[in-house]
């Protein structure tokens, strides 16, 4: 059994939390629960054993989250620990283990996709078709809520594996 799947059943309700069904509320900002989400799915992964002390969470672009992200910083995903990143070119991906993609424009998530190829990487986004070009999660905005859809053919090939209890909320798994 994973450690995602031995979770303690209040940490989970505590994750979850993030995925309530008004997810989007007048009271809270848009981005402030995008990095909600992003933590909760660093929390719902199967990350390799090798990765050490550190989980480079990289935000890809012009950061939209500001100091929402930076609440992030330090708090646990299992035995490791949240190092919030800013990352402006495709050479500082190399240290990242999850990398949000900020607006990505032309060919820029073909370009982050490429240069993470065979890392454990897990790709996060939030633009439209961004699953259905290899991105594994996808956020989306709907009725004021956020959703998310995920690709499970990045995941494998990020060597990553999702909590069951992380797909069951996604609005759509790509095999």
């Amino acid at each position: 059994m994973s450690r995602s799947t031995r979770m303690p059943a209040w940490c989970l309700g505590l994750a979850l939390l993030a995925f309530a069904p008004a997810a989007v509320s007048d009271e809270l900002p848009e981005y402030r629960l995008k990095a909600a989400f992003l933590y909760n799915f660093a929390l719902f992964t199967e990350w390799p054993a090798e990765l050490g002390a550190t989980l480079n969470l990289c935000v890809y672009g012009r950061d939209p989250f500001g100091e929402e992200i930076d609440a992030l910083q330090g708090k646990p995903v299992g035995e490791r620990r949240i190092v919030v990143r800013r990352v402006t070119s495709t050479e500082g991906l190399s240290v990242c283990q999850v990398v949000f993609i900020v607006s990505p424009a032309g060919d820029g998530i073909a370009r982050v996709l490429a240069t993470v190829r065979g890392a454990s990487v897990l790709t996060v986004a939030d633009a439209p078709g961004a699953a259905r070009q290899g991105v594994a999660l996808n956020m989306n905005v709907v009725n004021n809520k956020i959703t998310f859809e995920a690709n499970l053919t990045a995941v494998r090939a990020a060597n990553l594996k999702l909590s069951s209890k992380l797909l069951s909320l996604a609005t759509e798994v790509l095999p």
